[in-house]
């Protein structure tokens, strides 16, 4: 098992930048891909960036690109979402996962999920 949990969301402009956090515990994650999702009210849970266990390999959602930035410490057993040029339409919960079973960009083929971080882009 994995427990995963997100930490840095939060009230920001447009324009402005977060980070966004995500610990993981419990067996080692060092060999899974970690991927952030996101989900705004009323809409599918959205695919955001990936990022292979050794960091060599990073994938992006259109909408993001360019903006925001995957990364991971494996000693700390973290990966990072720096979220840049923040819209109001970035405005959602964001859930960190753990080992896709397939695609890494389709939320159902992960197995571990955190509890979701708020993130909220004024205009």
């Amino acid at each position: 098992q994995v427990q995963l949990v997100e930490s840095g969301g939060g009230l920001v402009q447009a324009g402005g930048s977060l980070r966004l956090s995500c610990a993981a515990s419990g067996r080692t994650f060092s060999r899974y891909p970690m991927g952030w999702f996101r989900q705004a009210p009323g809409k599918e849970r959205e695919f955001v960036a990936v990022i292979s266990w050794s960091g060599g390999s990073t994938f992006y959602a259109d909408s993001v690109k360019g903006r925001f930035t995957i990364s991971i410490d494996n000693a700390k057993d973290t990966v990072y979402l720096q979220m840049n040029s923040l819209e109001p339409e970035d405005t959602a919960v964001y859930y960190c996962a753990a080992d896709p079973e397939g695609s890494w960009s389709v939320a159902s083929d992960y197995a571990y999920w955190g509890q979701g971080t708020q993130v909220t882009v004024s205009s």
